[in-house]
């Protein structure tokens, strides 16, 4: 295994093992204890954190290649599931506002909570909005405009699983996540719950971010040099990344009988970076090609093959 510090790589060992024990017996509590969002670091005012999620529902327009209006149209009546949302359902928010009959968000963790700080979030996305979206977004609580009451029942739902999955049949006419599908522990049985989850004429949207999360120690992906093994006991609860690359995306698709449609890379490592980093790569990524190891990020979209359902 590559390291340059041994002594220090033992000390990161012992302590990650540790944690990834609390997280797997005790979810609640490694929350607690590591004050996770969802959403990575501090992330500035309840405005900021809105203007954050009016910038995922864009990405997910763009994604369809649908203009403003016919974005909408086309959310009119849809049910929408989210995987991983974190501690606020804003993005669920905004596409219940949008037209969405109804969202369901799932995580593994407990993360969602209403406090003063995310009911200012919501108000903040509230007051974003106009006309006839204001309205659907100020009615989807219990008590209109009024976050701390809840979300109303059949507007936006929260739940979570053992698996973060929805074990759901025929539901829904999109499935989304951003920055989460890279967390799952179980690809195969992740990207099968959305093919099972999924309408015959639906889609499926995913933002896979294929960066380290500061689990780096001394060069850019050197994260992947970690023999599987001790990764697994290090991270293997905690929601940290997989680390598979696209290819492992690619390969869980076909085994659920989804067809991908659109996937391209957001941002790529430099060459002399993957340079330096392949001759020290864990056994599982010497297969992967060059061009795959380099993205830093990607987007998928996803349908049903035809006739297979």
């Amino acid at each position: 295994m590559y390291t340059e510090n041994i002594c220090k790589d033992i000390l990161l060992f012992s302590k990650a093992v540790a944690t990834n024990q609390i997280a797997r017996f005790s979810p609640g509590l490694y929350v607690r204890l590591t004050g996770q969002t969802g959403r990575g670091g501090d992330e500035g005012s309840s405005a900021d954190v809105a203007g954050y999620f009016f910038e995922c529902v864009e990405d997910y327009r763009r994604q369809l290649g649908l203009e403003p209006a016919e974005f909408k149209t086309f959310l009119a009546g849809k049910t929408i599931l989210e995987y991983g949302p974190g501690d606020v359902l804003g993005v669920a928010l905004l596409l219940y506002a949008y037209g969405a009959a109804q969202v369901r968000c799932v995580d593994r963790f407990p993360l969602n909570k209403i406090n003063a700080k995310n009911a200012a979030i919501y108000k903040a996305l509230c007051e974003g909005l106009t006309g006839d979206e204001k309205s659907r977004a100020m009615a989807a609580f219990n008590s209109s405009g009024d976050p701390e009451s809840g979300f109303s029942a059949g507007t936006v739902n929260y739940a979570v699983t053992p698996n973060g999955l929805s074990g759901e049949s025929l539901a829904y006419d999109l499935i989304i996540s951003r920055a989460v599908l890279e967390h799952v522990d179980d690809i195969d049985a992740t990207f099968a719950d959305i093919d099972a989850a999924l309408k015959p004429d639906g889609k499926s949207i995913h933002k896979v971010d294929l960066k380290s999360h500061g689990l780096d120690r001394y060069q850019a992906f050197d994260f992947l040099t970690w023999p599987r093994p001790l990764y697994r006991l290090m991270y293997s609860h905690k929601g940290f990344p997989n680390r598979w690359r696209a290819n492992k995306y690619v390969e869980a698709a076909g085994k659920a009988g989804l067809e991908i449609t659109q996937l391209a890379p957001i941002d790529q490592l430099g060459a002399e970076q993957i340079d330096r980093i392949m001759p020290k790569l864990a056994s599982e990524f010497r297969s992967v090609s060059r061009d795959l190891l380099s993205w830093l990020s990607f987007w998928i979209i996803l349908e049903k093959k035809p006739n297979t359902h």
